[in-house]
């Protein structure tokens, strides 16, 4: 009992403090477009790589690296001429989505990544992940006929192909943090209407990506098979798995991203995190590690029942990260103090909640910014983009930003789900990734530059802003 309740704790502390420590996606000053404009394609794929590295340590892909422990770590014992080849099947799979996705979004003049909008790719990604989790929990060997259970574990690294379905699946994955090396590339890509390049390049990108997952994938030490403690690792990367899958079903589904945002914003950011802490931290006490689905009905009721507080807890506390510092609920009940602290003001948010995008009163936003002489400040965001939520939490709130924003007409612009008017409007201002901050000048033109594609922190994107007139 003494090791669950150190094995509670832990978890405990790390819902409530990993994802303060996450780092943020490649900056916005990251572009290789240039280079490439210019013809130099070694320095540009050089600056492409880097950038698919610093993507490797952003939240979208740091979820998979102990998942990608367990596929090419616990295995049976194999020499590293099979394990490179597992390993390179892995990235290669990964690199294969993202050539994909990049020359459809440059054909297409959608976002990188805007098919995690659609409901059915998100709920295809969240069943692959869910039945990963399942096999972590031991479950194929249960309650599935043999035939399918060599098949099913085949996904978990058994073989090139479940190596290279992997890898595909995280390449789907990583796209919400792609950041701005993407967005240079594949308008640089479209514009020169050279797929071939632009797969490379893209290629070369998802390499970067897989760096950390081929260090791990060649060189991890294999774990044991058996024993207590590799149940409870397999556990807790079965944890991590369902709680991603219920992440992506979230944000594809507006009434359970609703959801997710309403009790978010009841408990607040930083009192969130302690809640959820405590929560995941009796989820492991109940039962969510140390018991075993494969014992008696009972015990399986309580693990299921520790595995979904734990479950609920992380999601909750992914959540909170964009919820405002102090909760409404304690403001309500008369434990805190309402939030003193000016806000950034938003003028239109479009398209509104379960309705189309109106061009027309976009249209119309942007003339009455020019009869009051006002330049616009356009934010194209997704809720299955990462570094747009940065900006929200980061960056839009710092007094600076707001000071310097007073003078804008500021609207955002929901990209999550794709409609041919809302694809025209970022065709019209040329967005290919997310985030995009566009800006129109108080005369009414389009600017080019500057131009904020990424997250970008409060005194340089305070610097942008001061640019427009």
């Amino acid at each position: 009992m003494k090791k669950v309740g150190i094995l509670a704790a832990a978890c405990g502390i790390a819902v409530a403090l990993v994802p303060w420590l996450m780092p943020t996606g490649p900056s916005a000053g990251l572009d290789a477009s240039q280079f490439l404009a210019s013809g130099s394609l070694f320095l540009g794929a050089a600056v492409v790589f880097a950038g698919g590295l610093l993507t490797s340590l952003t939240p979208c892909v740091y979820p998979l690296i102990p998942i990608t422990v367990s596929v090419f770590g616990a295995r049976k014992a194999e020499g590293r001429g099979k394990a490179l080849l597992l390993t390179s099947s892995y990235i290669i799979g990964m690199g294969v989505v993202f050539s994909a996705l990049g020359v459809l979004a440059a054909k297409t003049g959608q976002a990188f990544g805007a098919l995690l909008g659609h409901p059915g790719v998100v709920t295809g990604l969240a069943v692959f992940l869910l039945v990963l989790a399942t096999s972590m929990f031991g479950a194929f060997e249960l309650a599935l006929p043999y035939g399918l259970q060599q098949r099913l574990n085949s996904v978990g690294g058994a073989g090139l192909a479940g190596a290279f379905l992997m890898g595909s699946v995280s390449g789907f994955l990583a796209a919400p943090c792609t950041g701005p090396v993407l967005t240079g590339l594949l308008a640089f890509v479209a514009k020169t209407a050279n797929m071939p390049l632009g797969a490379g390049l893209l290629f070369i990108y998802a390499l970067g990506i897989g760096v950390p997952f081929f260090l791990i994938g060649v060189f991890t030490v294999r774990l044991p098979r058996g024993g207590e403690w590799m149940e409870w690792v397999k556990s807790v990367l079965g944890i991590i798995l369902v709680a991603l899958a219920i992440s992506y079903l979230r944000d594809a589904f507006p009434w359970a991203r609703d959801t997710v945002k309403g009790v978010a914003a009841q408990i607040g950011r930083v009192p969130g995190a302690f809640i959820t802490g405590g929560i995941a931290a009796l989820g492991v006490v109940v039962g969510a590690v140390h018991l075993s689905f494969k014992s008696n009905a009972r015990e399986f009721a309580i693990k299921a029942a520790g595995v979904a507080l734990v479950v609920f807890a992380i999601v909750i506390r992914v959540g909170a990260m964009d919820a405002a510092p102090t909760g409404a609920l304690w403001v309500k009940l008369g434990w805190a103090q309402p939030p003193q602290a000016p806000s950034f003001l938003w003028h239109q948010v479009m398209p509104a909640k379960q309705a189309s995008f109106s061009a027309q009163e976009f249209d119309k936003a942007l003339a009455l910014a020019r009869t009051e002489g006002k330049p616009v400040l356009i934010d194209f965001f997704a809720d299955w983009c990462a570094a747009c939520k940065e900006l929200d939490r980061e960056t839009y709130p710092a007094p600076e930003v707001i000071s310097e924003a007073g003078r804008f007409l500021s609207i955002k612009i929901d990209a999550t789900n794709s409609e041919d008017s809302l694809d025209a409007l970022m065709e019209r201002f040329g967005v290919e990734g997310l985030p995009t901050v566009a800006f129109v000048s108080s005369s009414g033109e389009i600017l080019k530059n500057p131009r904020v594609t990424g997250f970008l922190e409060p005194k340089p994107f305070t610097e942008e802003l001061k640019k427009v007139r």
